[in-house]
């Protein structure tokens, strides 16, 4: 079987395992629709690679408007991939940056990682936890339990959160064995993490709309009536999340 084939495998396999954790989709849907309907926000961040899941839901057509993502420079890896690294691991640097944001018992957090090991995320989810916001994690079991916790707690991220979800990766991410070649190619976790994700967002809308509420959704901005519709949500929200 060719590569790419085993690939496509290795999705439709991890996104059956989504499917059944549909019980947990329809919980943090519900959840996020009440954070919604009471004025929340969502909050949502990742280090590394999964700082792409703090975009996935941010100014993005067809998603909530009150969404907050917290994306710094040091975790990300436009600036210095290696040195991401190194700051993910860091103790107290999480207090330093959640400092910037507003997080109340009204809100959603959502933490993504792949290994649940690092100290950002983790002391990121204890932080919302304490300030009172269900926290909602994406991980790897698989690889969060074949290794130990970066945190003085010796805790991982998904014991945690109040809710987690894992997206049934391999142990390091990549799926797919390629003869001659000793390392695994074929990262899973954006895949379907971001599949998780939008799976949340658009049964929290339904959940929404079938109680009589409309949601301050995004539309496209390259689409010739979505260019004012969201410029009025820019405006409403431009001072309140960091951003927009």
């Amino acid at each position: 079987m060719k590569a790419y084939k085993k690939f496509f495998r290795q999705i439709q396999q991890k996104l059956q395992l989504v499917q059944e954790q549909s019980d947990k989709i329809e919980e943090a849907a519900a959840w996020v629709a009440e954070s919604m309907s009471k004025g929340g926000y969502i909050l949502t961040s990742g280090t590394g690679h999964s700082h792409m899941f703090a975009e996935e839901i941010f100014y993005r057509a067809g998603g909530f408007a009150r969404v907050v993502p917290i994306l710094d420079d040091a975790l990300m890896l436009h600036k210095d991939a290696s040195y991401s690294t190194e700051m993910e691991r860091m103790e107290g640097y999480a207090a330093k940056l959640l400092g910037a944001y507003s997080i109340t018992e009204k809100d959603i957090f959502i933490i993504s990682s792949n290994s649940g090991r690092n100290t950002v995320s983790i002391e990121m989810a204890m932080i919302a936890k304490e300030n009172g916001a269900k926290v909602i994690a994406i991980t790897n079991l698989k690889h969060t339990l074949s290794v130990e916790s970066r945190h003085p707690s010796g805790k991982k991220l998904f014991q945690i959160a109040d809710l987690y979800f894992d997206n049934g990766g391999e142990i390091g991410d990549a799926s797919v064995e390629i003869e001659g070649l000793e390392f695994k190619v074929g990262a899973t976790s954006t895949v379907i993490g971001t599949t998780i994700l939008q799976a949340i967002m658009v049964q929290a809308t339904e959940n929404l709309v079938k109680k009589g509420i409309r949601p301050e959704v995004f539309s496209s901005s390259n689409s010739d009536e979505g260019e004012e519709h969201n410029e009025a949500l820019i405006r409403k929200y431009k001072g309140k999340i960091k951003g927009l």
